[in-house]
């Protein structure tokens, strides 16, 4: 599980061994953390690095890949855009060069939801333009290009799980997502409710949606991890290169977010409004029907279980 230290990846690497598999991590640990991966084996290392990637597989017996490791903030991304592309696009293809190498040819990347672009229909669609509007969004759709062609030229099959909003920690308080490195909305909203920062703003009243606020598809992070395994079961029943979409098919806007999280803990989010930021679509959810189809997967916990992990994990843990 490479960036198996990491929010989703540690969440999706506990998630493989609760249901039998046997796992290693590969992570540079430059965001992730030594105590999420929770006693499983760890590499610390980076996926370019072709021997240590052929070595951690030969050593660990390895047959198949979930690959998460990759930088993900759009506006660094637009800032320095050989960093993304070195690490989200060369590294991808590095480590898949590794892998062919050593004859694991089944690999689940974590893709996104930001091919699409803002997306001229919701519920968004596997059939949807790829129409990236950052970088980082960009390196995803070449991402799945590069194993697109590890396909066609050396037999890798793949699946691209396009995810929308994770959020939300472990519901035994186990892990979370660290505040301290992320934009996302619910851990901001903890953050200013919690007193560690000022208020949250909210970027844009005047969308066209019911209460004005920005929509999103907030998907909690252990039906993520369960699609991970969903996927992997998936290639290993002999399922062929596919790209599906990962989300609830439930849109939460800005507001929604807020006035569930002041419902569960009993407290008011200090907020102010602002204006709307540029390239922020209104809305953008998922249809998730051909996940559901093709994986047997689909979200299983709402924005509550979302807002009430979240809180429990950050108010335990900060």
């Amino acid at each position: 599980v490479t960036g198996g230290a990491g929010y989703i990846g540690s969440h999706t690497a506990r998630a493989l061994r609760n249901a039998g598999y046997d796992i290693v991590i590969l992570d540079s640990l430059e965001f992730g953390s030594k105590d999420a991966v929770l006693g499983a084996p760890l590499v610390v290392g980076d996926i370019a690095d072709f021997d240590l990637v052929a070595d951690t597989c030969r050593k660990y017996s390895v047959t198949s890949c979930v690959h998460f490791a990759a930088y993900k903030s759009v506006g660094e991304s637009m800032e320095k855009p050989a960093r993304y592309i070195r690490n989200n696009v060369a590294g991808t293809s590095s480590l898949a060069e590794a892998l062919t190498a050593s004859d694991v040819d089944k690999i689940v990347f974590s893709s996104s939801c930001s091919v699409y672009g803002t997306p001229a229909v919701v519920p968004v669609t596997e059939s949807a333009p790829i129409s990236p509007e950052s970088i980082y969004a960009d390196t995803k759709a070449m991402a799945e290009k590069v194993l697109g062609w590890f396909d066609k030229t050396h037999g890798m099959k793949s699946v691209s799980l396009r995810y929308f909003n994770a959020a939300g920690a472990s519901m035994d308080a186990a892990i979370g997502e660290d505040w301290t490195v992320t934009l996302n909305l619910i851990p901001i909203v903890m953050k200013a409710l919690l007193g560690k920062r000022g208020p949250l703003e909210i970027f844009g009243t005047d969308y066209p949606t019911p209460d004005g606020t920005a929509v999103r598809d907030y998907i909690h992070v252990e039906d993520l991890a369960a699609a991970h395994v969903k996927a992997i079961e998936y290639l290993h029943s002999g399922g062929p290169t596919t790209a599906v979409n990962a989300g609830t098919g439930t849109g939460s806007s800005v507001l929604e977010v807020l006035k569930a999280t002041e419902r569960i803990t009993g407290q008011a989010v200090p907020h102010t409004f602002g204006p709307q930021r540029a390239g922020d679509p209104s809305a953008t959810f998922a249809d998730p029907a051909n996940c559901e189809r093709v994986l047997g997967w689909k979200a299983t916990h709402g924005l509550d279980a979302i807002i009430e992990s979240t809180y429990r994990w950050h108010s335990t843990s900060s």
